[in-house]
């Protein structure tokens, strides 16, 4: 997979993907206004011409907030998620990020699953924080 910052170009796929991925999926311009935010590093993975994969984050000072990360179904499991996340840990470490943070549904197993692998830590609890349906979050933070 070959990953890119995200651009202009890109919304298109990247808004099939969230789609697909989320029932409260981000509009098209929200996107747009994160690829025009200077706080904001957005990445996405291209396999062979086809975008399958992005995620954003935005970095302030020396900590790194992932805002969304998401893998077309049919390549979900494949490793390409963990792929995007090794990369923002360098791309953020080289910006002198120190820590990373993220809110993650309680019942992803999944995605927690790879979250914990790569160092992160389950530091709190957001009740109610997802709505259709209602559920926690988890916070997680790698220091």
């Amino acid at each position: 997979m070959k990953i890119l910052q995200m651009s202009e170009e890109h919304i298109e796929d990247v808004h099939l993907v969230e789609a697909a991925s989320f029932r409260e999926p981000w509009s098209k311009q929200a996107f747009t206004n994160e690829i025009n935010n200077p706080l904001a590093l957005y990445l996405v993975g291209i396999n062979e011409d086809e975008l399958i994969a992005y995620m954003g984050m935005w970095v302030i000072g020396d900590e790194a907030h992932i805002t969304n990360i998401a893998v077309k179904p049919s390549y979900r499991g494949l490793g390409y998620g963990k792929e995007l996340l090794l990369r923002a840990i360098d791309e953020t470490s080289d910006r002198g990020c120190i820590s990373m943070t993220l809110e993650v549904r309680a019942s992803n197993e999944p995605a927690i699953s790879l979250y914990r692998k790569q160092g992160f830590e389950v530091a709190g609890r957001r009740k109610n924080y997802y709505s259709h349906p209602k559920e926690d979050a988890l916070i997680m933070w790698k220091r």
